[in-house]
């Protein structure tokens, strides 16, 4: 069953180092351009707040541009003189450089799967006939020239004989609907436009469901967005005679709408939300043609979907009185909570679960990793499937007339295989394994459990080279989220691979406000309790450096989007902790995010600075942009973003630096480096990922004291 998952803040994990302990033989000499202040003072509760650089929001004007471009030739200045940084990127380039082949799924007569040769811009949409013929079937690095135009969401009708996809151009969270004869390969009518947070759900042949906005007034970049609706488009027709099918009252506003379907294309569901945690859902019968949208769930108190249906026997997952979530069955009849019957009981871990091939699969995390347990539709227990190691799957799902099934395996030190699944006995065997240059056995992992600031404990995985010497002198890249139910589970990344070869260290804590521990977990680091979140993130820096992993002098800190947040509010409250800060298209400015895109839709996770007094201040109390102090020596300091992120608009990383640049005390740098053409980081062309990776890692460890790259192969890397 396909349905939409609702927008979040996220970004990816990334870093490297060295062990060599160097001082540059000179600092480079920064010179930041001119900020002008334009001061606009705000009243909140009383208070007055002054925004100096207020105009940075207005991405559309020509000042704002020279600024960027004035910005970027210092930073870039500043990175050119690295004397590593091109081997830096030679070497990221090498090893990225392999096959990569993702898990297969079956549309109609054809077999289709992704791939990237090695360094394409973007993977390319493969298929298979029934007599193994292989060819290209989408791809998207014919798009645009610079590759700045990615593939989206891809839909077949049941038959497999159409196909609707989505692309973005230059990272924008707008997308196109592109409709073909999968067939043939012709486009069959013109492109749907101006479509955001969607995903495309097909009614048999007739036409298909989609979900967007209404074009906002001034920037369609940081504009705000917060009626979202739910359309009905039918083959043949034009776009505007498209039908509103949710959304088209002001009694029906919600920000994050999405439809889908029953595979057998009986049952209509609608998920319509205000924020990013709780949604109400509807049912429609498509059976019958007088049916009308009925309510499931008519409030926000829980997330509610559902997974399968057998006639009309629903099978729903909820944290409905279940912080970790569990399955349910109802009569589609009778769908409200009072006829819920329990199928799959909440347990204490928290549930992911899938379907296919006639079986659920029950996905739960234990402590972060992986654990699967499989079911029949009677709700007996199959097994639990053995994993290939300690780590984190994905996968197990599929038509319920399928033969067998895919999963995928990962780990910090193990790049991603992907395995064929027989769900009748349990057994499996590899499909497709990477071929990289890189040896996880030379690399482990390690699970420890520290004590935040309030007594709670918190977990943390630690990857690093075997006979790593604890000597406080390793190099670490401290990496966080803790917001919006967002799990960080183990997963092989290409930069980290580089990192670990240099002989540092990689650090991943789960903090509160993710949802490694369910919904308390989650709720325990949100909005009057978010400090949590920065305190957890502190301790967990000093338990590394109490530990002898590393200390302050080589210690950085990252993490991206709600991530980029964290690291600002942790450098604010203590720049002493660490010796570089990385935050990336991060929420930065707590007192006006909701004003922009879709940030309001984020009050369940912040609070607002128009909710009270109280949320108002406690806001303005932890804003990194509202909590930059003069004469302050601050970590050396790189901010990232995209001048088309229209998630978390660069204004907040426009005025995080400008504020930084201003008030920093001492040599450390302060530098924003601003992709073009660019957006949150979804659809980022390969090529532009690995000279931002060159770039952040040179920065990092320059500022950590690194005048050469000691551990780089140099048989393979340009001197």
């Amino acid at each position: 069953m396909k349905k939409i998952l609702l927008p979040i803040i996220c970004a990816g994990t990334i870093l490297v180092s060295c062990k060599e302990e160097k001082q540059p033989k000179k600092n480079i000499s920064v010179n930041y351009p001119e900020t002008t202040k334009k001061p606009v003072v705000d009243e909140y509760f009383g208070t007055k707040v002054t925004d100096n650089y207020r105009w940075l929001e207005d991405d559309r004007s020509t000042e704002t541009e020279a600024w960027v471009k004035a910005e970027n030739e210092v930073t870039f200045d500043y990175l050119d003189k690295i004397p590593y940084r091109e081997q830096l990127k030679d070497r990221l380039s090498e090893l990225w450089n392999y096959e990569k082949v993702g898990t297969p799924f079956k549309e109609g007569d054809y077999t289709y799967f992704y791939k990237n040769n090695g360094l394409q811009n973007q993977y390319v949409l493969y298929r298979k006939d029934k007599e193994g013929k292989e060819e290209v079937f989408l791809d998207p690095n014919t798009f645009a020239e610079d590759g700045t135009t990615s593939l989206g969401s891809v839909s077949f009708t049941k038959d497999g004989k159409t196909v609707a996809y989505t692309i973005s151009e230059g990272g924008s969270d707008w997308r196109k609907v592109i409709i073909m004869d999968a067939e043939t390969k012709e486009i069959k009518e013109d492109t749907l436009v101006d479509v955001k947070f969607s995903g495309i759900a097909w009614k048999g042949n007739e036409g298909f469901y989609y979900s967007s906005y209404d074009k906002p007034k001034g920037s369609e970049l940081s504009a705000k967005t917060d009626q979202h609706k739910l359309y009905f488009h039918k083959l043949g027709t034009p776009q505007s005679s498209d039908e509103v099918i949710f959304g088209a009252t002001p009694e029906e506003k919600h920000r994050y709408v999405g439809g889908y379907l029953t595979e057998d294309n009986k049952y209509l569901f609608v998920s319509a939300s205000t924020s990013t945690s709780g949604n109400k859902l509807f049912i429609k019968d498509l059976t019958d043609p007088n049916s009308k949208l009925t309510p499931i769930i008519d409030n926000f108190d829980s997330d509610t979907d559902v997974i399968d249906s057998k006639g009309s026997k629903l099978y729903l997952v909820t944290n409905l009185n279940a912080p970790n979530k569990k399955i349910v069955t109802v009569d589609a009849a009778n769908p409200t909570p009072e006829n819920w019957v329990d199928f799959i009981p909440e347990t204490e871990n928290v549930l992911s679960p899938s379907t296919g091939a006639g079986y659920f699969f029950a996905k739960y995390m234990v402590d972060a990793v992986s654990k699967v347990v499989q079911y029949d539709f009677d709700g007996k227990l199959i097994r639990e499937v053995k994993l290939p190691g300690v780590g984190s799957a994905g996968g197990f799902g599929g038509k319920a007339d399928a033969k067998e099934l895919y999963f995928s395996f990962t780990n910090y030190n193990t790049p991603s295989s992907s395995y064929k699944f027989n769900p009748e006995d349990g057994t499996y065997e590899l499909y497709w394994k990477p071929a990289i240059s890189f040896n996880a056995d030379d690399y482990e992992s390690k699970q420890v459990f520290y004590t935040s600031k309030d007594g709670t404990k918190v977990p943390m995985i630690i990857t690093y080279k075997k006979g790593l010497e604890l000597n406080g002198k390793n190099p670490t890249i401290l990496y966080g989220y803790g917001g919006f139910n967002v799990s960080l589970t183990p997963s092989f990344s290409i930069a980290n691979a580089v990192w670990m070869e240099q002989g540092g260290v990689y650090a991943v804590p789960n903090l509160r406000g993710g949802g490694e521990y369910g919904k308390k977990w989650h709720n325990a680091g949100t909005q009057l309790k978010k400090q949590n979140v920065f305190d957890d993130f502190i301790a967990a820096a000093e338990y590394l450096i109490s530990n002898n992993y590393t200390s302050s002098d080589y210690l950085a800190i990252r993490g991206g989007s709600n991530g980029g947040l964290l690291v600002g509010a942790t450098m604010t409250q203590r720049p002493d902790l660490m010796k570089v800060a990385l935050p990336a298209v991060g929420v930065l400015d707590m007192l006006r995010y909701h004003t922009f895109t879709a940030g309001a839709g984020w009050a369940y996770d912040y609070g607002t600075s128009e909710q009270s007094k109280e949320m108002f201040e406690y806001l303005k109390g932890y804003s990194p942009v509202h909590n930059v102090k003069e004469g302050t020596q601050y970590p050396a300091t790189m901010v990232t973003t995209g001048d088309h992120d229209d998630r978390v608009v660069p204004a907040h990383s426009f005025k995080f630096a400008a504020e930084l640049q201003e008030k920093q005390q001492g040599d450390n740098p302060v530098l924003i480096r601003i992709e073009t053409n660019a957006g949150h980081g979804a659809g980022t062309p390969v090529a532009k990922t690995i000279e931002q990776y060159a770039d952040i890692f040179g920065f990092t460890l320059f500022n950590m004291g690194f005048e050469t790259l000691p551990n780089a192969p140099k048989s393979k890397i340009k001197s």
